[in-house]
């Protein structure tokens, strides 16, 4: 068993600069993941599910391949609930730094008083500070019902995108999964 530190491997952004280069890099490479809109908009795509084990395998389909469009489709229904609530949009936006610095854009492990901190404590801490700020900010319920909304209208597309066509660069396997995790028992060509 190795004692090596899994981000002995990685340097820390030193600079400001460092450290927007870094958050650049790594937005980059989740906006990789984004399908182009024209796709996911495509209304020849769109059909009526036969059953309900079609409309949910389509939705657990389309939730693979769309998860960073259905992503920033529900943030932006955040956002547009949050606009009435100028206090609450500040306190995310500190909020979200907060999860930047201390969740996503770090390559090393939270050092207090020289002691490291687990991952797990640094999610749960951060969970715990989203938390109490719904809740001071007033918008929990706001935020809540944002949500619901944004989950409905992913689910609803997912349901009524056909994903027969879809890529499948997720999997080597392709054309292989279709005939096994057919919906409707059906067969494709392989």
């Amino acid at each position: 068993m190795s004692s090596a530190s899994p981000y002995s491997s990685m340097s820390p952004p030193s600079t400001s600069a460092g450290f927007f280069a870094a958050a650049r890099d790594k937005t980059q490479s989740v906006m990789a993941g984004c399908r182009p809109w024209g796709e996911l908009l495509d209304l020849s795509a769109l059909s009526l599910p036969f059953s309900f084990g079609e409309s949910t395998a389509r939705i657990r389909r389309n939730l693979a391949y769309f998860r960073v469009n259905y992503t920033l489709i529900v943030l932006f229904v955040l956002f547009l609930s949050l606009l009435w609530h100028p206090i609450s949009i500040i306190v995310f936006l500190v909020v979200f730094v907060a999860w930047l610095f201390l969740y996503f854009l770090r390559d090393e492990p939270v050092l207090i008083f020289n002691r490291t901190v687990d991952d797990r404590v640094v999610l749960a801490g951060l969970g715990v500070v989203t938390i109490v700020s719904l809740i001071l900010t007033h918008v929990w319920l706001n935020v809540f019902v944002s949500l619901v909304i944004g989950s409905f209208l992913v689910c609803l597309h997912g349901a009524f995108r056909a994903s027969d066509n879809l890529d499948d660069q997720e999997t080597p396997y392709g054309a292989l999964l279709s005939v096994v995790d057919s919906p409707r028992g059906s067969y494709s060509l392989v």
